[in-house]
């Protein structure tokens, strides 16, 4: 062989290299944790589970071929460090994971395997992460509220409720996000002439009389803000919502599918597929410490009318028609 063929082979063969990398990453089988902050039979694991495995395959990874997935399902707090420590032990390649305690926990265990984060509100304060430009560690992913989200809910209960002068604000005081977030609620509250009441989640028999006093004075409306206890106490909180007919707000649009009135939320199926291009990304060799955190981009409003007549609650034919979804 001439000596200009060969460079011209080996040139050939050296541009080839990349190529056979990503397919030999492809083909082999790679492991994926995931660490949920609520539980398995909660209607948001079906929705999720599917966005975030149809992400995966929609960028080549189809499970059983080439890619796993163990998934643990933490329906009460005490258990994310169990199985923080159970899904390390398993080695995986990346791990999702779903809300600030889960990644948290998984904190505790390791700093090296990498973790992909959402439903979390601020990952700085946390220390999970060193900026939102350059997170720096083993840890990335999507923010699921910017404190500013306050306001619009404010907003959006006063157009269904316009005779709403007092809010009580459902929330867990240690969340490191919620110091801002209640101050994005004060201000909008301020220029809005209503009175704002913080309720406490993490006692639910606190949180309901505090609720009943609440309404025991008239033109009172819930808000109800980001936390593991208002999930997973979410039917007394819609009940009591009913029972004191008060108009309410959530964080996520579960509460209006189970009966509650109104929602504004990021779109859970947008972020879990979202989720899954990062878990896509590392997998072919970025790096989390190099990885940007991104905030939602598709949020959806939902309006249950069913409930709306239950409190005896006409929404403005206006509201209706902003609306993404109208459950009858």
């Amino acid at each position: 062989m001439k000596r200009r063929d060969f460079i011209k082979l080996l040139g050939g063969t050296a541009a080839a290299w990349p190529l056979i990398a990503r397919a030999q990453q492809m083909t082999r089988m790679r492991r994926i944790g995931a660490l949920m902050d609520f539980s398995e039979y909660d209607p948001q694991s079906t929705i999720g589970t599917s966005a975030f495995e149809h992400g995966l395959e929609e960028r080549g990874w189809k499970l059983g071929t080439n890619l796993q997935i163990k998934y643990r399902w933490a329906n009460y707090p005490n258990l994310l460090l169990k199985f923080a420590h159970e899904l390390v032990a398993l080695a995986p390649d990346v791990i999702l994971a779903v809300g600030g305690s889960s990644a948290s926990a998984l904190q505790e265990v390791t700093r090296t395997i990498p973790v992909v984060f959402m439903e979390i509100s601020d990952p700085v304060n946390r220390r999970l992460i060193t900026s939102m430009e350059r997170p720096g560690g083993n840890f990335t992913g999507l923010i699921e509220f910017q404190p500013g989200i306050g306001r619009k809910w404010l907003e959006l209960l006063k157009q269904i409720a316009p005779a709403v002068t007092r809010v009580a604000v459902i929330q867990d005081p240690s969340r490191f996000a919620w110091r801002n977030l209640l101050t994005s609620i004060e201000k909008a509250a301020s220029t809005s002439s209503v009175k704002v009441s913080p309720v406490d989640a993490r006692d639910g028999v606190k949180m309901e009389r505090m609720i009943t006093t609440f309404a025991s004075s008239p033109n009172g409306g819930l808000m109800v803000t980001p936390n593991t206890f208002s999930v997973l106490m979410r039917d007394r909180i819609i009940a009591l919502a009913a029972r004191h007919k008060l108009p309410a707000i959530y964080f996520n649009q579960l509460f209006v599918t189970d009966g509650g009135l109104a929602s504004y939320a990021p779109d859970t199926s947008d972020q879990y597929r979202r989720a899954a291009g990062y878990i896509d990304r590392i997998l072919k060799g970025e790096k989390p410490a190099d990885m940007s955190i991104q905030a939602p981009t598709k949020f959806e409003f939902v309006i249950n009318l069913k409930a709306a007549q239950t409190i005896g609650l006409n929404i403005p034919a206006g509201v209706l028609a902003v609306a993404d979804r109208v459950i009858k």
